[in-house]
């Protein structure tokens, strides 16, 4: 990982924050007097309360920020890169992201001040961990325009998280639309399979191994991985052995040669695949190991991979659903 912290949430960066409400909820108020195109609102961020335009017209947007506010046709002027949510993007989506200026890059570090003050927000939505904000210049960023820092600090957060980020830009109407959907679908596929899957244990095997550490990514529930497939019902067993916050909490690197104790127990095994189906590095060190053909899953053909692991929105985790649905059919079969 590199020293750099990358917008998106590493494995064991963020701390366990329990996240405030959200302002739609309560967390912010009309500011007094205010009225017209001049109304602001005081809103609860990870940063504190910020007074911010009561309707944003000129919306910067990073991190996780980015994929919600482009799915919710917020008013973006500007955003960072978000490379691992472009295979998950609609055509219309993908269209506005190559649109938009990018005013940063994949990392927080790689922040363009001077491209952020010339698009000229009204506000600016950070979306990433607090150990991110390290690596950002936040006087700086709060002399161009308010700034609201939203951004996970575990892996689940993306559902509320995406609440926040839609209430601060002004799209809650396309957020409320958006998660009906998801959970409509949820409930479809959780429906199909609650038979075959009450009687199942489940282990899983993430995306963000180090190969050259000789380790694998072991996650749990309420993981990347894993987080969505509990929604259908899918039961993931066990728990890190060291109790820490954050992705850490519910994700571990044990070495290669513990595979057999990992997941030995499980009756699947599932684990996460790249967007376009293939086999990512770190996942093709696991499945290439003698210790993973001698698991009794393996052995019994219930290994499946999974597409859409990495979805933090709703409409990009309507995907995962898709993929989730197909990946547990032959599970349903004699």
């Amino acid at each position: 990982m590199p020293v750099a912290q990358p917008w998106r949430l590493a494995a064991a960066a963020a701390a366990a924050l329990v996240l405030a409400s959200a302002c739609g909820s309560g967390g912010s108020d009309e500011a007094s007097g205010a009225s017209g195109s001049s109304a602001t609102r005081v809103f609860d961020a990870e940063n504190g309360k910020v007074e911010i335009p009561a309707k944003p017209k000129r919306v910067v947007a990073t991190g996780y920020a980015v994929p919600v506010l482009i799915e919710l046709g917020a008013p973006l002027v500007g955003i960072s890169s978000w490379k691992r949510g472009i295979p998950m993007m609609s055509p219309a989506d993908r269209a506005s992201y190559d649109r938009l200026t990018k005013v940063a890059g994949e990392m927080a570090a790689e922040t363009n001040y001077e491209a952020v003050a010339k698009a000229k927000p009204d506000l600016i939505v950070i979306g990433v961990p607090k150990p991110v904000l390290g690596d950002l210049n936040m006087k700086r960023l709060e002399s161009i325009a308010p700034v609201v820092v939203l951004g996970p600090s575990s892996p689940s957060d993306w559902r509320d998280l995406s609440r926040r980020q839609a209430d601060a830009a002004g799209s809650l109407g396309g957020y409320t639309k958006a998660k009906a959907a998801y959970e409509k679908r949820a409930g479809e596929v959780a429906a199909k399979y609650r038979g075959t899957l009450a009687k199942l244990k489940f282990g899983h095997v993430g995306g963000y191994g180090k190969v050259a550490a000789g380790t694998f990514m072991r996650e749990y529930a309420g993981s990347w991985g894993t987080n969505i497939a509990g929604d259908v019902g899918v039961r993931y067993y066990g728990e890190v052995r060291e109790k820490k916050g954050g992705g850490a909490g519910v994700s571990e690197y044990p070495s290669i040669e513990e595979v057999s104790t990992s997941l030995g127990a499980a009756d699947v095994i599932t684990y996460t695949l790249e967007p376009d189906g293939t086999v990512g590095q770190s996942v093709k060190y696991v499945l290439d190991s003698r210790m993973w053909k001698d698991l009794p899953a393996v052995k019994k053909g219930r290994a499946i991979g999974l597409r859409y692991t990495q979805a933090a929105t709703y409409p990009s985790a309507t995907k995962t659903l898709d993929a989730l649905d197909q990946a547990l059919a032959p599970l349903s079969k004699p």
